[in-house]
């Protein structure tokens, strides 16, 4: 299943003739046709807004239950024109309504005998209005359900591009957990060597360098490096982000409406990678640590425009 953005926009227009016919690109001679936009950010929830003109304004219910069965998050709104033919395009007549007018004429001759009659210029401009209401309801909604399937594609290519750039991020965030990891052992070591030092200086200027031995004084810096090892320990750290960088990985391969957990697991990398820098004493891990937040604001950044 795909990861879809909740960043896109999709356009379709849809014709209508005076046959009734609807769903071709362009706007034949002989009608018009309707324009329909969907422009969409990321949000919360589903916002769905509409600007509709006067004449479609009772397609809003079918509108709102086409945008909604497609989406689920995303703040989207959905315009929609109706196009006309420019005044110097003139309408090809149809039998139909030839027929009509006709009849419609000599009902008006028949109560006012001295009715001019009608002219060229007056017939082409009623034919040109001539477009029942239900035919572009027609044409609307084979619109709307294109230019919903654009979105859906333009969210789709945004999603993958999203998806790429997370898994850069996780495949850099493991890259720094590898390098903290070796990190600890000699951090310990060195700590040791300093409680090694301190302890003969202390003993140096107290004059008592002669009454302990080195052993005793070699156990008491074990004893305080294993107590500072236990304070620095960040093993559980790493574990638990290595945990979170696997589940979210999961998540992007499997696709669908993701965007929620991924939020909450991108808060507990927060969590881990603050915890290692706060654990941490050495300018390495420090560093490190900074790198982490680093990516992981960056993670988070993309993960507010998936679904």
């Amino acid at each position: 299943m795909a990861v879809y953005s909740m960043t896109g926009f999709g356009s379709a227009l849809a014709a209508t003739g005076a046959t009734g016919s609807a769903g071709s690109d362009s706007v034949p001679s002989s009608g018009g046709g309707v324009g329909v936009e969907l422009r969409s950010v990321n949000g919360r929830f589903l916002d769905f807004s509409l600007r509709l003109p006067d004449e479609l304004r009772g397609l809003e219910p079918a509108l709102r239950e086409l945008v909604g069965g497609a989406f689920r998050r995303g703040k989207i709104e959905l315009r929609l024109t109706t196009q006309r033919e420019a005044d110097t395009a003139w309408p090809q007549p149809q039998p139909e309504q030839m027929m009509r007018l006709a009849q419609l004429e000599s009902t008006v001759h028949s109560w006012l005998p001295k009715a001019r009659p009608i002219s060229v210029t007056e017939a082409l401009n009623w034919c040109r209005g001539g477009n029942a209401p239900e035919r572009l309801d027609e044409a609307a909604m084979v619109a709307a359900r294109r230019a919903v399937e654009a979105l859906r594609e333009a969210r789709e290519r945004e999603g993958a591009r999203l998806v790429a750039i997370l898994m850069e991020r996780i495949a850099h965030l493991r890259t720094l957990a590898t390098q903290a990891a070796p990190l600890l052992p000699a951090v310990v070591q060195r700590q040791q060597q300093r409680f090694l030092e301190r302890w003969r200086e202390a003993l140096a200027q107290a004059g008592a360098g002669t009454t302990v031995s080195a052993d005793a004084l070699q156990e008491r810096a074990l004893n305080e490096a294993a107590a500072y090892a236990l304070r620095i320990d960040v093993a559980e750290e790493l574990s638990r982000l290595n945990a979170h960088l696997d589940e979210i990985t999961r998540l992007l391969k499997a696709g669908g409406e993701l965007g929620k957990r991924l939020d909450f697991l991108i808060q507990e990398l927060h969590r881990e990678a603050n915890t290692l820098g706060s654990k941490s004493s050495a300018l390495e891990l420090t560093n490190i640590s900074v790198e982490m937040k680093v990516a992981i604001e960056q993670m988070r950044e993309q993960v507010q425009n998936i679904e």
